[in-house]
């Protein structure tokens, strides 16, 4: 086998997945001179539609838009965007009240389409130098210790080189066997088959001395070290599912302002909308299982949507077929440690992600960081949501994955391209960010689809925005801090903290001052 020439002294990059964060993270590397190979398990998505009611539209903000800007996009990107200021909040009335944002009232989150920012990322990818891209690639196994990732294609016997990327190739022998080995994940592959179009895969080998896992959160490549001694790996999932729904738009215009969020918070659960540039609202549904279950005939549907939430029922004449037809997605906060692993070539044994090892067994077992290649065995980095997967309700997810790809970066920048010290710097500074914005991720869920309501929430943002005003860079909201700022996650919660003792104390002694000064009148007035 010949080697690839590479950079960074001849190592050999793939990054696994070719999404949001995978296209970002090789673009970045390329930029660098780093030959790249990215492998995606669908099909190209800029030569197909996308997934129906499987969007969550994406809401960028200043971390996202920091990151577009180190590629070029960031222009584009909110040429392609539209600004949402604040929350329109819908009663069960159908009435509608206005909540910004930021204290002056200029400052918004961008609602984008996830298929078109992918699209643009793979496109900025792709006339990158250096970075290679295969689609149709799905990863059933990972050896460390070999530097080997194992793909299947649709491509049927005949061998192909993948993206120019050198590997040996071999024809499945045994189906049923690759079947079973394959580990389907019903969320990430609902239909479990193993090829397109009836035609029969083969199994295509890629060799590498760093591996980035950029599959999202049921990530392939992450199965390759669920089973090692000291890797700990959670996913908590919530009881709420989401379903996706649409508001077309009506004589040519938005139905709805396209200036907000709109939220319809409705207690235990809520119903939000982002709009597109074709003048829709993506809606998206976040209820209980039971809910969902509930509602089975359109009679139901619409008599639901007309008792609690009357506005839609009469925007979305849909409203039944998107129900019924549109899949029920999943929610989860996942997490894991570490994000590094290392093989070597003294270790035997197959990280297969399809596989339920025995934890003494599992491939590249050893500590010792080895990014050196030519058998020493190969690195894998969790990136994104295969390391740290959030729920979407302060739209953070994809900001936050675009920041780890800025922090690898700076890391390669700071160390010299030494990627064990530039790995092993990068999970060391991004573990509590990540873990901080899924802590907040979670509380933002509850202050959505319940607090938004309290009178005393309501007073308690109005004080905020009151301080901010008048306290400028000293008092800063929440949500400011994490929407409209690159400050690090980590920081916000013990700001807050320190924000909120001192406005109390400030409340004390205005509220003592007041005291003092009702007492003094009344002596005066005996």
């Amino acid at each position: 086998m010949t080697e690839h020439p590479g950079a960074a002294g001849g190592q050999r990059v793939v990054i696994v997945g070719a999404g949001l964060a995978g296209c970002l993270l090789a673009t970045l590397l390329g930029r660098r001179g780093i030959e790249v190979a990215v492998y995606e398990r669908r099909d190209d998505p800029r030569a197909s539609a996308a997934e129906r009611g499987r969007s969550i539209n994406l809401a960028i903000s200043a971390r996202g838009l920091a990151a577009l800007g180190q590629v070029g996009l960031e222009e584009q990107v909110l040429s392609r965007a539209l600004p949402m200021h604040g929350r329109m909040v819908h009663d069960q009335s159908g009435a509608q009240s206005f909540r910004p944002y930021s204290a002056d009232g200029t400052r918004a989150i961008n609602s984008i389409s996830r298929a078109e920012l992918t699209r643009a990322l793979l496109d900025v990818a792709a006339k990158t130098p250096g970075v290679r891209l295969s689609f149709g690639c799905r990863l059933t196994g990972v050896d460390l210790a070999a530097g080997e990732l194992r793909f299947e294609t649709a491509d049927g016997p005949q061998p192909k080189r993948l993206a120019g990327w050198p590997q040996t190739t071999s024809q499945i022998a045994d189906l049923p066997d690759l079947l079973r080995r394959s580990g389907r994940d019903p969320v990430a592959d609902p239909a479990g088959t193993p090829s397109r179009g009836g035609v029969s895969p083969s199994t295509q080998l890629a060799r590498a001395d760093v591996v980035l896992a950029c599959d999202g959160a049921f990530s392939a490549a992450r199965r390759a070290v669920t089973f090692r001694t000291g890797f700990t790996f959670s996913q908590d999932y919530l009881d709420h599912r989401y379903k996706e729904l649409t508001i077309p738009a009506r004589g040519g215009e938005f139905a709805l302002d396209p200036d907000a969020l709109h939220i319809w918070p409705r207690g235990e659960s809520m119903m939000i909308a982002l709009p597109n540039l074709d003048r829709s609202f993506t809606c998206t549904l976040f209820w209980t299982a039971e809910q969902f279950a509930a509602l089975t005939t359109p009679d139901e549907i619409v008599g639901h949507f007309r008792e609690h939430y009357p506005d839609v029922a009469r925007l979305a004449p849909s409203l039944v077929d998107d129900y019924q037809r549109n899949p029920l997605g999943s929610l989860a906060t996942i997490r894991a440690w570490p994000w590094v692993h290392h093989g070597t070539s003294s270790t035997a044994g197959t990280g297969d992600p399809g596989d339920a090892a025995d934890p003494g067994d599992a491939a590249g077992t050893s500590d010792t960081a080895s990014t050196s290649g030519r058998g020493g065995g190969a690195t894998l980095a969790l990136v994104g949501d295969a390391a740290h997967a959030i729920v979407p309700f302060f739209g953070q997810g994809a900001n936050c994955a675009f920041e780890d790809c800025v922090e690898i970066d700076r890391c390669l920048a700071e160390t010299g391209g030494d990627w064990a010290a530039a790995l092993a710097s990068y999970e060391r500074r991004r573990k509590a960010n990540c873990d901080a914005i899924a802590e907040m991720a979670l509380d933002n869920f509850v202050e959505m689809r319940d607090r938004v309501n309290s009178h005393a929430f309501q007073v308690r943002v109005a004080a905020e925005h009151w301080l901010e005003r008048r306290l400028p860079g000293r008092y800063v909201s929440r949500y400011e801090l994490v929407s409209f700022t690159t400050r690090p996650y980590a920081e916000i919660p013990n700001r807050i903290r320190r924000q909120n003792r001192l406005t109390a104390l400030a409340a004390g002694g205005l509220a003592g001052a007041a005291g003092l000064l009702a007492a003094t009148v009344r002596g005066r007035n005996r």
